[in-house]
């Protein structure tokens, strides 16, 4: 039995049962790193073996007991670097957990290692000028995504079991998209965001890069929950992502996305993909509904004005005692933020509040929004066109960043070269279960969740 086939949850029920040891997952993580890392550069550090203790005996049961989890390198980890793919923080030794890695120890869950990231984030092509680009396993002279592209590249790889990214304009569905995996961006304040390191105070999102859909709707429930030290933590009645994955989808409406906004952007293989996947939920009983979104492109203009100006305001004595310690991307981007004028900056927070109030209305007549996920396959990571190229992925992702809307991306296809793309689910606020439940019907249906790079099996 090959272990980095299976998906989290088929792991977690074989040690369950005891036909599977936790080790014997563990070792299978650290040979495809061992094989695929030096290419790949998934990681900038790895958990030694010998270090990565299983949990107390007696735990078992606790859901995680024993999965390899990659963290994207802007969690503290305790004793583990932790250098947010920065100059800054390259020696950074945490002294506590984050919120959401304690809950993960806590449940189980084995860190492995610590995943490469665009430089603090801010960027989607995870060509870090300091630790390295990071290598799409579906083609090593593209991108695998931002800035999460670590964390995909080690769930798509079975280098990890499963992976935590953040999600500011899509930095967590981009590189699942990308990668031919599952991600999933839950509600602005389901999940604490204390101990990350922080890009944008008002837009920062945390959630879990898996396989599959149920995967994913596993990690929710161990990262979720409330956090009175994190003011953006919200209080809720916690959530039960798992049970009703199986519900049928029969009589419940889907927006499907058109206008300007998704045809002018997206290429024709992208869109393609996205009606043959509305077509099968269709078949699993949705009933679909072209609806325009045209507003949508304010919102994404808006999110970007608010990410750099956040970004430029907690860097800003790092920005102004050492710029360049900072990419050249990454210091152009900061001294765009920080040039934001207060009017541009309260335009872009009022777009916010109309935007959500769409949203809103929106959701009143529609269980869930389907679009693609990016507008086009994974760009080449170097080369003429390459940074404007990779700056058209945030486009449909980036609204629902600002609107705070959970959106889950999974594979649904790939392009005449053989490149992943995804379709990204929306729903109303609080409704992760609504977009997992969308997204297993459709997973289900397919076969693209049980494909894998070839670099994977070399």
């Amino acid at each position: 039995m090959k272990l980095d086939t299976l998906s989290l949850t088929n792991q977690r029920d074989l040690v369950k049962s005891s036909e599977v040891s936790a080790s014997d997952l563990a070792s299978a993580c650290y040979r495809q790193i061992e094989r695929l890392n030096p290419t790949l550069n998934a990681f900038i550090t790895v958990v030694e073996p010998e270090k990565n203790a299983l949990p107390p005996s007696g735990t078992q049961s606790v859901p995680l007991y024993g999965i390899p989890i990659a963290v994207k390198d802007l969690y503290d980890t305790k004793g583990i670097r932790t250098t947010g793919g920065s100059k800054f923080f390259a020696d950074n030794i945490p002294t506590e957990d984050a919120f959401v890695v304690h809950k993960i120890k806590r449940a189980g869950g084995q860190i492995i290692g610590k995943t490469n990231t665009h430089e603090i984030a801010l960027g989607v092509t995870n060509n870090n000028p300091h630790f390295g680009a990071c290598r799409n396993p579906w083609d090593i002279t593209r991108t695998p995504g931002g800035s999460s592209g670590g964390s995909a590249v080690a769930v798509a790889t079975g280098m990890a079991m499963a992976a935590i990214g953040t999600d500011t304009g899509g930095s967590i569905r981009i590189p699942a998209a990308l990668c031919g995996v599952v991600g999933l961006k839950p509600t602005y304040g389901r999940v604490s965001l204390r101990g990350i390191l922080p890009l944008s105070w008002n837009l920062d999102h945390a959630g879990p890069i898996t396989r599959k859909v149920e995967d994913a709707a596993l990690m929710l429930q161990v990262m979720g929950g409330y956090d009175e030290q994190d003011p953006a933590c919200v209080k809720t009645l916690p959530g039960d992502y798992s049970s009703h994955l199986i519900d049928s989808m029969q009589g419940r409406k889907a927006a499907f996305a058109i206008g300007s906004f998704i045809e002018e952007a997206a290429d024709a293989e992208i869109l393609e993909a996205i009606c043959k996947a509305a077509k099968i939920l269709e078949e699993q009983g949705m009933i679909i509904t072209e609806v325009n979104v045209d507003f949508l492109k304010e919102a994404a203009l808006a999110n970007a004005v608010m990410t750099q100006a956040d970004g430029a305001a907690f860097h800003r004595e790092r920005l102004k005692e050492h710029p360049d310690w900072f990419g050249a991307d990454v210091r152009q981007r900061l001294e765009t933020g920080a040039a934001f004028t207060s009017s541009e900056y309260a335009l872009a927070r009022r777009t916010q509040v109309e935007a959500r109030r769409r949203c809103e209305n929106l959701f009143d007549q529609y269980d869930v929004l389907i679009l693609p996920t990016t507008p086009i396959p994974a760009p080449f990571l170097e080369g003429e066109n390459a940074v404007e190229r990779a700056r058209q992925l945030t486009r449909f992702t980036a609204p629902f960043n600002l609107t705070g809307l959970p959106a889950l991306s999974v594979p649904c296809g790939f392009t005449k070269d053989g490149l992943p793309i995804g379709l990204q689910i929306v729903a109303r606020p609080w409704n992760e279960s609504g977009a997992l439940r969308a997204g297993y019907a459709y997973q289900q249906a397919t076969e693209w969740h049980t494909l894998k790079p070839q670099i994977a099996s070399l």
